[in-house]
């Protein structure tokens, strides 16, 4: 019911405890045009093309190349008046260590994450997902270089046939002189003779993390933890089979299209095209 129809504003305002130039004020405020309004709509529109899965920071850089000049703090206040809300991370860490099963090799990578040319620090790992009473295992290969998952396979079982079925596609992608240090945890896969024989036929070096020391291989743990938070855990996966086209589909557009602060703002490809093209 509209009670200034029905009441004089002199009793409404006496009865709700409010000046006269205060309701006017506030009356005003509501029919002003919002001048936010074709930001907002421009923060909600990266943020959903990007499957709201991008917190202020990288919404900030994407609100600079499209030209805007505004603060993050402005950025992060808007998103929390508008109820973006970026996905908050939960750690949750398959281990594949199974006690001595082979030679384990030195920490040659000693958490120097940085690389300076394409393929000369790779790291890897596995990682585990439920589906119901199923798991599926993803085993992805990063280049340090820019954060470029450069292959990787999904299976039922973290086997032997999964680990070196994506190092063996990633070797294929070298070039003529290119012996990577390939990183990875201690994990049984790792100490197999027949990785270390794959290593050895392309010319890399193994290093491996120490024993029970998620941090020596931190790059990798960050990129499960950026892949369970913004798409595994707030969906529902019917099947296993949804699950692996949502994981190519998400490798695909982490590689091409999310942007990276430590990569000036560019995504993995969009980093290495310009840097090669420098």
């Amino acid at each position: 019911m509209d009670l200034k129809a029905e009441h004089r504003l002199n009793v409404l305002l006496d009865v709700a405890g409010l000046a006269r130039a205060t309701f006017f004020y506030h009356q005003a405020r509501l029919q002003t045009p919002d001048p936010q309004a074709s930001l907002k709509t421009a923060i909600t529109k990266v943020f959903k093309d990007n499957h709201r899965r991008y917190g202020h920071r990288r919404i900030h850089t994407e609100l600079l190349k499209q030209g805007w000049t505004i603060a993050k703090k402005t950025v992060l206040k808007l998103m929390r008046v508008l109820g973006l809300v970026c996905k908050v991370r939960r750690k949750k860490r398959y281990n594949s260590y199974q006690g001595e099963q082979g030679i384990a090799a030195p920490n040659l990578l000693n958490r120097e994450f940085d690389s300076e040319t394409p393929n000369e620090k790779w790291v890897t790992d596995v990682t585990e997902f439920s589906v119901g009473d199923r798991k599926l295992y993803l085993s992805p290969v990063m280049d340090l270089f820019d954060r470029q998952i450069i292959s990787y396979t999904v299976g039922m079982s973290p086997n032997l046939a999964l680990t070196n079925g994506s190092l063996r596609m990633a070797l294929m992608t070298l070039e003529g002189g290119q012996k990577p240090l390939v990183h990875s945890d201690q994990g049984f896969q790792y100490q197999h003779v027949s990785w270390r024989d794959l290593l050895k036929g392309a010319g890399a070096i193994q290093s491996m993390s120490r024993k029970g020391n998620c941090y020596d291989n931190a790059v990798m743990e960050n990129f499960f933890g950026h892949l369970k938070e913004e798409l595994f855990n707030h969906v529902r996966f019917l099947n296993t089979n949804a699950l692996e086209q949502a994981l190519h589909d998400y490798i695909r557009w982490y590689n091409t299209e999310r942007i990276s602060t430590k990569l000036k703002g560019l995504s993995p490809v969009q980093y290495r095209a310009q840097a090669l093209a420098a």
